[in-house]
């Protein structure tokens, strides 16, 4: 089986503001094959930003028959709450991880890792990217 690793990211100018995310997806050799900025709305949070990142990225997956899958970004409180260690406490973010949880269902194999900011370059600059669409 092949194995794929997703890293995404997302931000917002101002927290809500003009807000994008990223989502990058990776073979087991380390080659980039799909990368997508997302332009997420103008008056959105850092947090849906984000939860739009994991989306993106794990929809790619889903239709592209990965079952298994890595994912790692640098949003504790997103990873903490797919994880089931923290829960969803905002409104606006209940339907985002539902959504998440629906797509998660589909693989054989994933899990979710939390990583430091510097290791997730190129989330983050499809991100800011985003926000320019």
């Amino acid at each position: 089986m092949t194995e794929y690793t997703l890293y995404f990211d997302g931000g917002s100018n101002n927290n809500p503001g003009r807000s994008s995310s990223g989502s990058v997806i990776y073979n087991e050799d380390n080659v980039e094959i799909w990368a997508e900025s997302y332009y997420v709305g103008d008056y959105e949070t850092n947090n849906t930003a984000e939860y739009y990142g994991l989306i993106k990225g794990l929809e790619y997956a889903v239709n592209h028959n990965i079952t298994s899958l890595t994912v790692k970004g640098d949003s504790s409180l997103i990873i903490n709450q797919v994880l089931g260690k923290y829960k969803v406490k905002s409104s606006h973010l209940v339907g985002l991880h539902r959504q998440v949880m629906e797509l998660v269902s589909h693989f054989d194999n994933i899990t979710f890792s939390h990583i430091l900011r510097k290791y997730n370059k190129r989330a983050d600059e499809l991100s800011r990217i985003g926000r320019n669409l």
